[in-house]
């Protein structure tokens, strides 16, 4: 049986045979001794990795080590709430970096970063953050929710998720207020510029 260590763009961990195109985690380790999960994170840094740096092997879900989480692309990683790993994917940190707003254009920290997100990803039960925005106010990236399914947004139209791939391709409707899965510290940092790496099966649809 596969690992309960996919995530959706809900941020909710599932499990899947579909392998993902980045790695990430939330801090430490969420399973067990029997590679169960247990929680859905130690602390408030959430980050996304590469799936291969410098040669490092890691065994999925050792005990005591952090959970590694996969996750389709990085819009789907950043819907869940993760930001760029400021390690493994440096560049894109501080681009990420740069795209983020701050009161009188200081650098802002990942500490920050991860605080604010923290408060934007989680209400005070612990369950997924959301808002709603009319639909044409929303920037590449992002993911709505409309009926029971996750969609992407990007350019004139939307994409439906899967675990495996984008499935479907919609033509994005001009007047039409939806549910946001992203938080919206990085939906400003999208419309300041920052574009999330897709999956190749955006392609598909062109």
């Amino acid at each position: 049986m596969p690992l309960q260590n996919r995530v959706d763009p809900h941020g909710t961990l599932f499990r899947s045979p579909a392998r993902g195109t980045f790695m990430g985690n939330r801090g430490g380790a969420l399973h067990n001794e029997q590679r169960e999960i247990v929680r859905s994170c130690v602390n408030r840094r959430w980050i996304t990795c590469v799936l291969n740096f410098k040669g490092r092997h890691r065994t999925v879900m050792t005990p005591r080590r952090y959970t590694e989480l996969f996750f389709l692309d990085e819009a789907v990683a950043f819907a869940a709430g993760h930001r760029p790993c400021a390690e493994c994917r440096r560049e894109r940190f501080h681009a990420f970096q740069s795209a983020w707003t701050h009161p009188g254009g200081v650098v802002v920290r990942a500490d920050e970063m991860d605080a604010e997100l923290h408060r934007a990803r989680l209400d005070s039960q612990g369950k997924k953050r959301t808002y709603d925005a009319p639909l044409r106010s929303l920037p590449n990236g992002c993911f709505i929710l409309t009926g029971q399914a996750a969609y992407l947004v990007w350019k004139d139209a939307l994409y439906l998720w899967t675990p495996e791939r984008y499935a479907s391709k919609a033509s994005r409707p001009k007047a039409l207020n939806v549910t946001v899965l992203t938080p919206h510290p990085a939906v400003e940092c999208f419309r300041n510029g920052y574009q999330p790496v897709l999956h190749d099966s955006v392609r598909a649809f062109s």
